[in-house]
């Protein structure tokens, strides 16, 4: 049984009687706007912020030949896992964010989007600037891992965040462009690890001025986000309909005037007699718990197979044969890709069901990764490499609309930050695997592990995913 709470044509709309039906009233308000230059540009504001989260995930790898080569941590190490080297330095940054995303994923949820999401970004700054400061190996993966933290529960509130403030036809072009803003930071983390990490500026190894510049950026960005406003859904879900109606009336408004004419009437908003999941407990019911176990498996794998190569590209390289400041400028040609992949995933994010822009690109990384583990021309290197880093760039900005939407908003977070803190001892873990794998197998044995991975996530996905293209946040929900 369900009660249709109808909203008024126009900027206004009846006020229901509930938390839940507030919220259902401003989902159909939201999904019948046009697309416009604002709605982009609240995107591109979230995405700004995230840019600096990409480029601390990316230069991850770009700066471990640095770090190497000043003798703050060893390349690989004699046990599986050794804290010295650049797999326990991986391994802390995404111990950090699994404890965000796990532990803390519940705040965004608790006291807002906009606060969290721009807090966290102050955490990250704080835990990098101290962490370029250390000259012992313990240090620097002590701090490596405070600064995931904060970066962990960065991420989950992007996603959330531009999942709730776009219309339901533009949530796959969304994500694909927050994405692209977001992993335009990989050439850039690239092109100043070439220039920085071989050189010591003034006497300070060039790898700290990587990390440094990040955090400089990213506090000129945290003025930027001032102008976002918070999610009229999640405010309306706490109670808070008069400051939803406000903050969604100033929206309609703006983007009204942009389409130049008057807004279509929302469709009248259907509430269930039985609320949305409220409590975390409840997500382990049907539909919820096919749904968290699936993503939980997704996530581990995707995880390990993805940035078992992108966190690794340099090294790799190195260890085709490639010199490393020479691997440093390739690993910058294939990092442009990055960026490229949700540009391409925007074309047909919204016509092609979700669930199969994960499963397609997930066979690509599987077969152009075996041809770029027989190669040893740089020409075909970097072609291959280009093709990977597309293929898994169409996944990442696939999957982070993808999971977002499997959840209710009231729990979104927090589920999305649970199941996503798979992924994060999935990364974790590659660290070690990967550096294992290289000892002992070479780059054949790396990518024959990254192909198991990705045909886990051909399976989870392709055979246990829901189809969610065309439908509300709500109808998703229930």
């Amino acid at each position: 049984m369900s009660t249709t709470i109808t909203a008024q044509p126009g900027l206004g709309a009846a006020a229901p009687s509930s938390a839940a039906g507030s919220a259902a009233a401003i989902t159909s308000r939201m999904d019948r706007l046009p697309t416009t230059v604002h709605l982009w540009m609240l995107v591109l504001l979230i995405s700004l912020g995230g840019f600096f989260e990409v480029y601390d995930l990316i230069f991850t790898g770009y700066i471990a030949p640095g770090m190497a080569k000043s003798g703050v941590l060893a390349t690989t190490t004699e046990t599986f896992f050794g804290f010295q080297g650049i797999g326990g330095f991986i391994a802390a940054t995404f111990a950090g964010l699994f404890v965000g995303t796990f532990f803390l994923g519940f705040l965004p949820d608790k006291y807002g989007r906009k606060a969290v999401f721009t807090y966290s970004l102050l955490w990250y700054c704080a835990g990098s600037a101290i962490m370029a400061s250390q000259n012992g190996g313990e240090g620097i993966v002590f701090w490596r891992f405070i600064t995931g933290i904060g970066v962990g529960v960065e991420i989950v509130t992007i996603d959330s965040y531009i999942t709730e403030l776009v219309p339901q036809h533009m949530r796959g072009r969304a994500m694909a462009f927050n994405q692209t803003v977001m992993f335009a930071a990989a050439p850039v983390a690239a092109i100043l690890s070439f220039w920085l990490v071989p050189i010591a500026p003034f006497g300070i190894d060039g790898w700290r001025w990587v990390v440094l510049l990040g955090c400089v950026g990213a506090i000129a960005v945290w003025f930027i986000r001032r102008a976002v406003p918070e999610s009229p859904r999640w405010l309306a879900l706490k109670g808070r309909a008069a400051d939803a109606d406000r903050v969604l009336k100033a929206i309609e408004a703006k983007v009204q005037a942009q389409h130049g004419k008057p807004l279509p009437p929302p469709v009248p908003a259907k509430v269930q007699a039985k609320p949305a999941t409220s409590t975390f407990r409840e997500l382990w019911q049907p539909p919820y718990r096919s749904r968290m176990i699936m993503l939980l498996v997704f996530n581990f794998f995707q995880a390990i197979g993805y940035y078992g190569f992108a966190n690794w590209v340099p090294t790799l390289l190195i260890g085709q044969g490639i010199e490393v400041t020479k691997s440093l400028l390739y690993s910058f040609v294939i990092a442009f890709a990055l960026p490229i992949g949700p540009l391409l995933a925007m074309t047909i994010a919204d016509k092609v069901q979700r669930k199969w822009l994960i499963v397609v690109p997930a066979m690509c990384v599987v077969v152009f990764g075996i041809l770029f583990g027989q190669m040893r021309d740089p020409l075909l290197l970097i072609v291959f490499g280009v093709l990977i880093s597309l293929s898994g760039q169409i996944i990442s900005a696939s999957y982070h609309a993808y999971q977002s939407e499997l959840f209710p908003t009231s729990v979104r977070c927090r589920a999305n930050g649970f199941v996503y803190s798979a992924s994060r001892v999935g990364a974790m873990l590659s660290g070690f695997l990967i550096a294992f794998l290289l000892r002992d197998f070479g780059v054949v044995g790396v990518f024959a592990g990254i192909t198991g991975c990705m045909l886990v996530v051909v399976i989870s996905i392709g055979l246990f995913g829901p189809k969610t293209n065309g439908l509300s946040l709500e109808e998703l929900s229930h």
